[in-house]
């Protein structure tokens, strides 16, 4: 149902977005059930094997939704990554790993896990002028990863972290996540034996998860057909110490004790280089799709890549790199013909990092996407837009069906443009939607 944003419920908004850090949380659910026509209410089942742990030790869970359908969404959360004290304590906020803490038994009630991912929730939510569309993955089974090990679910390695103020006593910390993996694959196994359709995918750490454990999953699963789809977790291809992802893999290599997970993977992922686990999944699975989609000035994931590895490392220069290194892999995936890659410029929310999360608003990719040609094209429908789609202009929600139910490869990335910094929907959306997930 369509639902028109008044100035009442604007003005209401600006006033529920006033600092109560007290009820913060009721705060997100209250702007997020105004604007978005989304979450989900699922009967989750919560999950807890032997072995399996968050990074401070507690006892890790995960969550199964059964449906009738033979198709199974196994969803990796993102949530940033750890490999010092800073980091896993949680003492960095944006730029450490989530739920340092650990995962309690409500959390699938809570605002990641119930607002999040539209694919999950199966439907992209409705907002202001825009009406709810179901998706593909509606009704699927889903595995829900939850992410609390700071690794992007595949480290194999308790560290001991030091507090370099000597203000803490050293934190002992499980990078489980591999572990946790393997547990939750194996369980989901054996409660569905036969799966038609296997979604692998996941945000940001989630969506590293998605290129680094697809293999894993994949084998354990065993589905008829297999889909991957990596937003916002790019392995970038680094062969060599020139490569600007090189620093970051060197460091997780150590700190997760990777060797040890990805020296059992086959022979055409080459360990000098994380980037070719791209190229050996798509050559492992010659008949399932791959596929990428985030956004060129992602300015969340490239910090991480690249602030504390490389100078100068102010915003333009960390979106350089980036953009070099997307290149790359936009190269790399060419040369296979099971790949697929969404990369739209830029959204104003989240940084432009992740296109899958909360609202498929703003994630949209034109591959002819220019300034507009003729005086007349000014005076279209919305004044002040200076950009126009000159080839297909193509939905998320489009990509995502014909990823999945038609098999289609395709490849979009979008040129420089300002398509939706001028567009007034995304000026009125992306900065409550920005507030909701600031909290």
């Amino acid at each position: 149902m369509k639902r028109i944003l008044t100035c009442g419920v604007l003005a209401g908004m600006a006033a529920l977005m006033a600092p109560r850090p007290a009820q913060a949380e009721s705060i997100l659910e209250v702007i997020l059930n105004v604007i978005v026509d989304g979450g989900n209410s699922y009967n989750w089942q919560r999950v807890e094997l032997p072995g399996t742990k968050c990074g401070n030790g507690s006892q890790y869970k995960f969550f199964m939704r059964r449906t009738a359908s033979p198709n199974l969404l196994f969803f990796f959360e993102g949530g940033g990554a750890c490999w010092d004290y800073d980091t896993c304590s949680g003492r960095a906020g944006v730029l450490g790993a989530a739920n340092p803490n650990g995962i309690s038994n409500d959390y699938m009630t809570q605002f990641t896990a119930k607002y999040v991912s539209p694919i999950v929730n199966g439907a992209d939510p409705g907002l202001p002028l825009r009406s709810r569309k179901d998706l593909v993955t509606k009704d699927w089974n889903i595995v829900y990863m939850p992410y609390c090990t700071g690794d992007v679910h595949v480290g194999n390695r308790t560290a001991t972290y030091v507090d370099t103020t000597g203000g803490q006593p050293p934190l002992t910390w499980q990078h489980n996540g591999y572990s946790n993996t393997l547990a939750a694959v194996n369980y989901a196994k054996s409660q569905l034996p036969s799966v038609n359709k296997l979604l692998v995918t996941g945000f940001s750490a989630g969506g590293t998860a998605t290129a680094a454990g697809y293999y894993f999953v994949r084998r354990g699963i065993n589905p008829v057909r297999g889909y991957y789809l990596n937003d916002s977790g790019p392995i970038f291809p680094a062969p060599n110490t020139t490569y600007h992802s090189r620093s970051l893999h060197t460091q997780i290599r150590a700190s997760w004790a990777l060797d040890s997970v990805f020296g059992t993977l086959p022979a055409t992922f080459d360990r000098n280089d994380f980037g070719s686990i791209n190229r050996m999944v798509a050559l492992e699975f010659p008949g399932d799709q791959i596929a990428y989609t985030g956004y060129t000035r992602d300015y969340n994931y490239s910090r991480f890549s690249y602030e504390r590895f490389l100078t100068p490392n102010d915003k333009e220069s960390v979106l350089g790199y980036w953009d070099e290194d997307e290149d790359n892999m936009v190269a790399q995936f060419n040369g296979h013909s099971n790949t697929s890659y969404f990369i739209p410029y830029e959204r104003q929310i989240n940084d432009s990092h992740c296109s899958t999360i909360i609202t498929f608003i703003g994630a949209h990719a034109c591959q002819r996407m220019e300034k507009k040609r003729y005086w007349w094209e000014y005076l279209e429908w919305p004044l002040g837009q200076t950009y126009k789609c000159y080839s297909e202009f193509l939905p998320m929600e489009t990509f995502l069906s014909r990823f999945i139910n038609n098999n289609t490869r395709t490849r979009i990335h979008e040129p420089v443009n300002r398509y939706n910094a001028e567009d007034p929907g995304m000026q009125i959306v992306g900065p409550l939607i920005n507030a909701a997930l600031d909290g």
